[in-house]
């Protein structure tokens, strides 16, 4: 089930305080029971949609969402790639640090990382798309409809260039296994 008490929690405990287009966003989650696979530790679905505990509270925060709602459009996850690298079990508590990387002529990227203790646990980097009913939005439009005068950005860092070009090799569709 969707953790949706949660995602209220975080939106009224950090409420409407804005945050510049390239601050982080950083939130404390726990890891609960129903959070857990069968090795007792944070099922690695779950982590996806924890991250949305990040995410959205960061869209709020940034003027993403406004920006959207302003105009009818809409948002969607277009691709993701996790790294896992330490394990969390229940009940231990954890930082996410979300924040927004950049974007080229398709795609918002944002880094999302949760840490304990000052140990990066995992890590994911995440393309979103501004939908309209034709398609895509380019994000140019949508930085305008934000107020943004560097509608370029930044270059994004040569790791994400690095994970589209290697997104792009894949074969779409994908082949089914006979």
């Amino acid at each position: 089930m969707y953790p949706v008490i949660r995602l209220i929690k975080e939106r009224y405990q950090h409420g409407a305080r804005p945050l510049g287009l390239f601050e982080p966003h950083v939130s404390t989650h726990i890891c609960w029971p129903w959070d857990l696979d069968p090795w007792m530790e944070l099922n690695n679905g779950r982590t996806l949609t924890l991250y949305d505990l990040g995410r959205i509270p960061l869209m709020i925060r940034t003027g993403f969402i406004a920006a959207i709602r302003a105009r009818g459009w809409g948002m969607t996850v277009a691709g993701s790639h996790v790294r896992y690298r330490q394990r969390i079990r229940m009940f231990q508590r954890f930082e996410m640090h979300s924040r927004v990387v950049g974007w080229d002529h398709r795609f918002v990227y944002l880094d999302q990382s949760m840490w304990r203790n000052g140990v990066a646990l995992n890590n994911l980097l995440v393309r979103i798309a501004a939908t309209q009913p034709s398609g895509i939005l380019p994000p140019a439009q949508l930085m305008a409809q934000m107020g943004c005068t560097d509608l370029e950005g930044p270059a994004l860092p040569e790791w994400v260039q690095a994970w589209i070009a290697a997104d792009a090799q894949r074969p779409w569709p994908p082949q089914i296994s006979a």
